[in-house]
């Protein structure tokens, strides 16, 4: 048989049913009421229990009391509410840089120092602004490629370091009893050379990084990264250099003696001691 638009008769009067209380945060120093005993005070904390949730209120007087966090037993601005645990704030991790070091948002690149950072080649520089790109620009560091270690005389001649006017050198195999040790001897103390053993920043990026066992060892006579594509079948050193630069993405892409030379430059050329 039809309703007849009475609905339903076991439902009771619909005066009588209950509305949902609504949920609130009780974050702290909200001022709710409690609905049995009238008590009144602000949130100061919780405790949890083997009877389920407790809020801590505080009244005008500094009087403290628990109360049993239960559907529409507090009231707020004269309404019945159901109190819940606040959600834990939380916090978001700092964002790193390609370099490992905390990211530094919303800031214009400094003035440029007057120091400096020379690197061999433009390879060399290329790797250091992946990498080191957003701590240089943070700190005003300029990164100049030398176009070879035998202009770093005549280079440091022109440019007269100083103690404001510093000069760290990145140089690719820096071994003992090689050109490039003998090159870089004695410059004084304003000029800072640090190096890795590697033939060719290339050798610096770790092999996995750009998907081989290791990097292949080059007969005397032959030039490196020519030797490198031939043997790896990257076509011309343009395209495995292509291939070189797009595998690395942060310092963990690279080898740690290149790492630890870098940063010692950073810290040198920032050092206003």
């Amino acid at each position: 048989m039809a309703s007849q638009g009475y609905g339903d008769i076991f439902a009771g009067h619909t005066r009588r049913r209950r509305t949902a209380a609504p949920t609130v945060a009780a974050e702290r120093d909200l001022v709710v009421e409690d609905a049995a005993t009238g008590f009144c005070g602000a949130v100061v904390g919780f405790e949890r229990t083997y009877d389920g949730e407790f809020v801590r209120l505080e009244d005008g007087r500094g009087r403290k009391r628990l109360f049993a966090m239960r559907e529409a037993a507090f009231l707020v601005d004269g309404s019945p509410v159901t109190l819940t645990r606040p959600a834990p704030a939380t916090t978001a991790a700092p964002r790193r840089s390609a370099s490992g070091s905390t990211r530094v948002e919303n800031v214009r690149a400094s003035v440029a120092l007057p120091s400096r950072i020379w690197v061999e080649g433009v390879h060399d520089a290329a790797i250091v602004e992946r990498v080191w790109g957003h701590d240089l620009r943070v700190e005003g560091v300029v990164v100049e490629y030398l176009e070879g270690l035998d202009n770093l005389a005549d280079r440091l001649q022109t440019f007269g370091p100083g103690p404001k006017r510093k000069v760290g050198v990145l140089v690719d195999h820096l071994v003992a009893g090689t050109k490039e040790e003998h090159l870089t001897r004695s410059l004084g103390p304003f000029v800072e050379v640090t190096g890795h053993p590697y033939i060719d920043v290339w050798q610096a990026v770790k092999p996995s990084a750009v998907g081989i066992a290791a990097w292949p060892v080059v007969p005397r006579g032959t030039d490196w990264k020519t030797g490198v594509c031939d043997e790896l079948g990257w076509g011309t050193p343009r395209d495995g250099w292509r291939r070189v630069y797009e595998s690395v993405s942060s310092f963990r892409d690279l080898e740690a003696p290149l790492i630890g030379a870098v940063e010692r430059l950073i810290d040198f050329v920032t050092d206003s001691t």
